[in-house]
């Protein structure tokens, strides 16, 4: 599932529309297997429509919300090494980009860059991205595409775009700890598949959160406002509206979990109480207490970051660290 979004916020009707129904087909699938499980669940990646977007931007400026801080504070003093690093002409990929709030930081720092491509889920978030950074950066050639990038075949398709840019040196922006998102496993497929697609000598700004503290988890995933417990119930709203489901919020309580064991935060939208939903005309029950798992954010260590980096073909050229939650951002280039 990946289309372009032209700098005119105009997208290729054939392509954007076939996205777009890739999408409902994709999502209705996910849903419908996910809630079909013994141990429910629904990936994350559905979590950002156009309103979930919204909310999770909210999230990233609350109190409770260590990482997009912190890692504020890190970009500021690692922007001048990672100019450096680039030299002049440099291609910018970012990921799951949002608002690029930080991207404006980053993109300023560079010199000349040749072009930003930023990659999303939600098409309505990035046009609205996208044509902010216009504003601020009217001559630099903006590339946005619609892309799952926790989809091998999605991700694949949009590198396949970028290989098509002419550029100097490429950095991938993969900020936020969103790489916690997903499973070890699938996190080093995924710096697999960019560094050969980006080839040797790419960069990569990567945040890795490796906080273990309860006290400091958990509140930035259940803050005292509710946004983040909006942002979670969202998923049901929009499975109403897309799918044709009936659940109830209010039958639902967002949670958030720490996993010592697995080193993750999870969150999951637990039923009040015993109950049954329909979801495409499938019927699917509830006991109280039972959960849909529909996030998990890993926090890597250093040692075990670097480690599946590593594996993943990717050296450590530097990292800056702070010294409250051990918020990580590391620059990596590909050599394998």
């Amino acid at each position: 599932m990946s289309a372009v979004l032209e700098t005119g916020l105009r997208a290729p009707a054939p392509r954007a529309e076939a996205a777009a129904v890739a999408a409902r087909g994709a999502f209705a699938q996910d849903v419908l297997d996910g809630l079909a499980r013994p141990r429910k669940s629904i990936p994350s990646t559905w979590l950002y429509d156009l309103r979930g977007s919204q909310l999770f931007e909210q999230i990233t400026t609350l109190d409770e919300y260590y990482p997009s801080r912190n890692e504020e504070a890190l970009l500021q003093r690692a922007l001048p090494h990672i100019a450096l690093a680039c030299g002049r002409d440099a291609l910018v990929i970012e990921l799951g980009s949002g608002s690029s709030r930080k991207t404006e930081r980053l993109l300023a720092a560079l010199e000349a860059p040749a072009a930003y491509v930023p990659l999303d889920i939600s098409a309505e978030f990035l046009a609205q991205a996208v044509q902010g950074l216009h504003g601020r950066f009217p001559q630099l050639p903006l590339h946005p595409l619609v892309a799952d990038f926790a989809d091998a075949a999605s991700l694949r398709d949009a590198l396949a775009c970028v290989a098509a840019l002419h550029g100097g040196r490429r950095l991938v922006f993969f900020p936020g700890s969103t790489i916690g998102n997903l499973l070890p496993q699938a996190a080093m497929a995924l710096l697999e598949e960019l560094g050969r697609a980006m080839g040797r000598g790419s960069l990569l700004a990567v945040g890795a959160d490796a906080t273990q503290d309860p006290a400091l988890l958990l509140p930035a995933y259940n803050d005292r406002d509710g946004v983040t417990a909006a942002f979670n119930r969202n998923l049901l709203v929009r499975v109403n509206r897309e799918l044709d489901g009936d659940f109830e919020l209010s039958d639902f309580e967002h949670q958030a979990r720490w996993n010592a064991a697995e080193h993750r935060i999870e969150m999951h939208l637990v039923a009040r109480r015993a109950l049954s939903v329909q979801v495409l005309g499938r019927r699917f029950a509830f006991d109280a207490g039972e959960s849909i798992h529909t996030e998990h954010c890993h926090k890597h260590t250093l040692l075990r970051f670097r480690a599946l980096a590593r594996h993943a073909g990717w050296a450590h050229r530097d990292f800056w660290m702070d010294s409250v939650s051990c918020y990580a951002l590391h620059l990596l280039e590909f050599v394998d």
